[in-house]
């Protein structure tokens, strides 16, 4: 599960050191990275994503808000619900979430995540030696813009003593494959994501 985490001015410069390799940032020109802005992210609102260009063949960032609108009913009264995470294991069979990750993948880069354990203990998620975090995603659209969910998978070691489920994180090599790849999902959906190194407020720094 991930329902919180943490862009740091860090994380813009690899985002943008990513685009401008690919030498896409040039044509987003309503993009400024310089205004993009080191702060905690959670569902409804925007943030950067690393997508497909509009020719399908190269990197760009997209701003994109955070959770799609499910429709939800109770008590005779319909509504609509935010999902922001989707399950790997069942992504491709929901009707919610099929179209969309079989044609608009996506990574959200991100410095750290947030997890609660459940006596609701805060605990920050990160890379070893604090290497940018990409996490897989997809998004689809909406009338009012694009709108992203991050995938999750089993936990590994290092987050199964604070919840059975996390982000699943790809290599910086897995990027362009992820999003320009559509032969190579599936395979990226059962992927193991690596050890992260985890911090709390409450007892000492944990390396696994």
């Amino acid at each position: 599960m991930c329902g919180r985490y943490y862009v740091d001015d860090g994380t813009v410069r690899e985002i943008e050191k990513l685009v401008r390799q690919v030498d896409e940032g040039r044509q987003q020109g309503s993009l400024s990275f310089a205004a993009l802005q080191a702060k905690d992210i959670c569902p409804t609102e925007i943030a950067p994503v690393l997508a497909a260009s509009n020719t399908g063949s190269r990197l760009c960032c997209r701003m994109q808000r955070w959770g799609f609108l499910g429709q939800v009913s109770g008590s005779g009264h319909a509504g609509k619900k935010l999902v922001f995470n989707a399950r790997c294991e069942t992504v491709t069979e929901k009707p919610m979430f099929s179209a969309a990750v079989a044609n608009r993948r996506a990574v959200i880069p991100a410095t750290w995540f947030y997890e609660w354990n459940h006596e609701k203990e805060k605990n920050i998620f990160s890379r070893r030696g604090g290497e940018v975090l990409f996490m897989a995603g997809f998004y689809d659209r909406y009338p009012d813009g694009e709108h992203f969910v991050i995938l999750t998978t089993q936990a590994n070691e290092s987050m199964r003593p604070v919840h059975d489920r996390m982000p699943l994180v790809l290599e910086e090599e897995d990027i362009r494959p992820w999003i320009l790849e559509p032969n190579r999902t599936m395979d990226f959906l059962g992927k193991k994501p690596c050890l992260l190194e985890r911090k709390s407020p409450y007892e000492q720094l944990c390396l696994f």
